[in-house]
């Protein structure tokens, strides 16, 4: 007889302390150079001789930082430093990549090390959706597939805490990426997200709780306008410091809490009309994501379920043949599920 599939393998404790340094080093160290490390190159000019570092922002396009004269030794040493240390960060998360950690590409990398050095994630940014699944799974050790998302979500639960207004649009043309609005509905509305040219384009998109599934939201602080996502209030309540490890770079963010984050993932594949394969993923995200969980707090999940608006229930009871079939290889996820959904 066969044996029951398993949703996911534990990463070994050796790789997991080696994330856990990574991404340590990487809090303490502030803001984060942009784009791949670059050099250092002497430009005289005027007399005087200037420093500047030399890198990519983005692929296949270059771009040149003033560091300072070229008496500024300080300076000079500081960036010295501080490239140093993106190489090391790019060499680390290399070796995670190989060893199964979850790795986002550079475009999204770009965006998120923006979005870090100017505080928007300290101020109460979340990052959701499947790069929040991606960001969970190495937080929590695990491996598992992931499919490439197109898309950057990213949510706020109530006014970002920011010392000044950060214009969204701004932020992310500041990437140097060739971000265009986008409506919230064709031709019609103002633009809730932006997208990079081609069907294959990345798109960032922001969120925020709201009864009307695609209401606009205004967001002041940001300059802009959300899309309403029913049960994001529950969903984004205390998100939790995490990382992102994305390009060549490990970025601090914030994540939904996982165990939220299983069951709003479920009761939004039961939303997902006309979308099946959608449905699917968010399901199985799900399940590999709560496989995880009762293996070492079990307790989350069914306190997150507890927590969880009576309205978002009503939709999940139906899922619980599938959802137990489809867990066969985890006795602690089956014992859950069954206990939550009856």
């Amino acid at each position: 007889m066969k044996a029951p599939a398993v949703l996911f393998r534990a990463q070994e404790l050796a790789f997991r302390t080696q994330y856990a340094e990574l991404k340590e080093r990487v809090r303490a160290a502030g803001g984060l150079l942009p784009g791949t490390p670059g050099t250092l190159a002497l430009r005289a000019g005027s007399g005087h001789g200037y420093w500047y570092r030399v890198y990519y922002p983005v692929p296949g396009k270059q771009s040149e930082q003033l560091i300072g004269r070229q008496d500024d030794e300080v300076a000079a040493q500081d960036m010295r430093e501080r490239m140093a240390f993106a190489e090391w960060v790019a060499a680390q998360v290399a070796s995670l990549r190989k060893l199964g950690f979850q790795v986002a590409d550079k475009a999204v990398a770009r965006v998120l090390v923006e979005l870090h050095n100017r505080q928007a994630f300290a101020a109460g940014l979340v990052l959701v959706g499947t790069l929040g699944y991606m960001a969970w799974l190495n937080e929590l050790g695990a491996i598992a597939v992931s499919a490439r998302t197109l898309d950057i979500d990213l949510a706020r639960r109530q006014p970002l805490k920011l010392a000044a207004p950060l214009p969204f649009l701004e932020t992310m043309l500041a990437t140097q990426l060739p971000f265009v609005e986008v409506p919230a509905l064709p031709s019609a509305g103002p633009a809730t997200s932006v997208k990079l040219p081609g069907v294959q384009g990345l798109r960032v998109d922001v969120l925020a709780p709201g009864s009307k599934l695609g209401a606009l939201v205004r967001v002041p602080e940001l300059q802009w306008f959300a899309q309403a996502i029913p049960f994001y209030d529950y969903l984004l309540d205390q998100p939790e410091p995490a990382a992102m490890l994305a390009g060549g770079h490990c970025v601090p963010v914030r994540l939904p809490q996982a165990a939220r984050l299983v069951w709003h993932k479920l009761y939004s594949s039961t939303r997902r009309k006309g979308f099946p394969e959608k449905a699917e993923k968010d399901r199985r995200q799900a399940l590999v994501l709560a496989a995880v969980l009762a293996e070492v707090d079990a307790d989350a999940i069914a306190r997150a379920f507890g927590e969880a608006p009576a309205a978002m229930h009503r939709g999940l009871p139906p899922l619980r043949a599938d959802l137990l079939a489809r867990s066969a290889g985890h006795t602690e996820l089956q014992a859950v599920l069954a206990q939550c959904l009856g």
